[in-house]
């Protein structure tokens, strides 16, 4: 079978980095063509940075990272510190990364690689705020044709919002941008916090993951041990929810989740709720779908996942 052609852009963030490393353990079923970074969870100078020592951390020294977009395409850039710590993947030790980041722009990456590809078209999997894959949207809308899939986190129905009462974070951050990335007519799957929130990173779970004894195993379970001392305090929880990786999750086991087409719109005018994501779940618009939403996830089984392949190293 074929690999997956897929780029990742994200704004790591402990479970962006968390991410990657799943993504860059699959060797036989992903081909990765870049991973871009776009300001969010931290600024830009950081999450390019962090993207790079996650390859390093994974021995994924054929991964090239991308810097895009510094702020969302409206709006003054929103960050997240106090959740993922000044560095954005606090629990692990900061090194200079050994790989330079690329010179090109990760917008003008994701239009060059997906206009270029060759035996099939593009997976985009965007892990925070979608700057980077609206502007390049707009910019080259012909890449559009040679995207397969929207593979994303971002939204919330039933749970509301986590950094908004209406809103998830990547949604409120540009929500512009997610009103771009939803109207643009190629299939989206979307893990919002209706699913993640069910992937509680519990102190089982986390020392099942640093009994693997390897330096992502590791890694991982530092970020995790760092990122649940907020979330679990914020939700009264046993452990802190795992989002970004129900999407490389996803693409490696589908069968794991429970999804629903529906078509899903952005709220983009009012400020008391910006980013929220109307989900029409039940179908009560008329819309067409526009969407695969999430709504039900195997926690067992997408840890078994994350054992196995963080078992990879």
């Amino acid at each position: 079978m074929a690999k997956r052609k897929i780029i990742i852009d994200c704004d790591p963030g402990q479970d962006d980095a968390i991410n990657l490393l799943l993504a860059f353990a699959a060797t036989d079923e992903l081909d990765i063509l870049g991973v871009t970074t776009v300001a969010g969870n931290v600024p830009l100078e950081l999450t390019e940075r962090n993207a790079r020592l996650i390859c390093d951390i994974a021995g994924r020294d054929d991964v090239c990272v991308y810097a895009g977009c510094s702020r969302p395409m409206v709006r003054a850039l929103i960050t997240a510190e106090k959740v993922h710590g000044t560095t954005g993947i606090d629990g692990i030790e900061i090194t200079p990364p050994s790989r330079p980041l690329e010179s090109r722009h990760a917008v003008d990456f994701i239009i060059n690689s997906t206009l270029n590809a060759i035996d099939g078209p593009v997976t985009l999997v965007p892990t925070g705020p979608l700057s980077n894959i609206a502007i390049a949207i707009v910019k080259e809308p012909s890449i559009l044709d040679n995207v397969d899939q929207i593979v994303l986190m971002g939204g919330a129905m039933r749970e509301g919002g986590n950094y908004s009462p209406s809103a998830e974070f990547n949604m409120l951050v540009d929500p512009h941008a997610a009103h771009v990335v939803f109207e643009c007519g190629r299939p989206i799957v979307v893990f919002g916090l209706d699913v993640t929130h069910q992937l509680l990173a519990t102190r089982e779970r986390i020392e099942r993951i640093r009994a693997l004894s390897t330096r992502a195993a590791t890694a991982t379970a530092g970020m995790l041990d760092f990122f649940n001392r907020h979330d679990t305090e914020k939700y009264k929880s046993g452990g802190a929810p795992l989002h970004d990786p129900c999407t490389v999750a996803y693409l490696l086991k589908p069968d794991l989740f429970e999804c629903k087409d529906c078509n899903i719109s952005v709220e983009i005018h009012s400020e008391l709720t910006i980013g929220h994501t109307a989900v029409d779940f039940w179908g009560v618009t008329g819309k067409d779908s526009n969407a695969m939403w999430a709504y039900d996830v195997d926690a067992d089984g997408f840890y078994d996942l994350l054992v196995e392949y963080l078992g990879r190293y």
